[in-house]
């Protein structure tokens, strides 16, 4: 009896730690694919902006608000792209950030589970 229980409650500590590591890749997986959207986003204003700068001044531009587009100013339209990528680049930082965090929680969960599966074997041994 006082053997088979080791045994559960490493069984039991490897599946948490086998579910934590597969939502942490999955967590890794979503901010991968938010940074390639955002870094889209950047690409498209930009390109955007170069366009706009090459238009007259009196050429009349719209902006897209929601389900609708307002005529505005060059300059202000500009303004909105430049604070749109820099918005997007906070954002891509903050996502790096979180990343680096999951895979130190990701590396210290396999860290675990070695530690636990060589002192299993060191108690099975003894």
């Amino acid at each position: 009896m006082a053997k088979g229980e080791p045994d559960q409650e490493l069984r039991k500590a490897f599946m948490e730690l086998q579910g934590k590591m597969q939502e942490t890749n999955q967590k890794l997986r979503i901010a991968d694919v938010q940074v390639e959207s955002l870094k889209k986003q950047i690409v498209h204003a930009q390109l955007t902006d170069k366009e706009i700068q090459s238009l007259g001044e009196n050429t009349r531009v719209y902006e897209s608000v929601g389900r609708m587009f307002l005529l505005t100013d060059i300059p202000m339209v500009r303004e909105n792209l430049k604070a749109k990528v820099t918005k997007c680049n906070e954002r891509i930082t903050n996502l790096q950030a979180n990343k680096e965090y999951l895979e130190r929680s990701m590396a210290e969960s396999q860290n675990n589970l070695r530690e636990m599966i060589k002192l299993k074997q060191s108690v099975g041994a003894a």
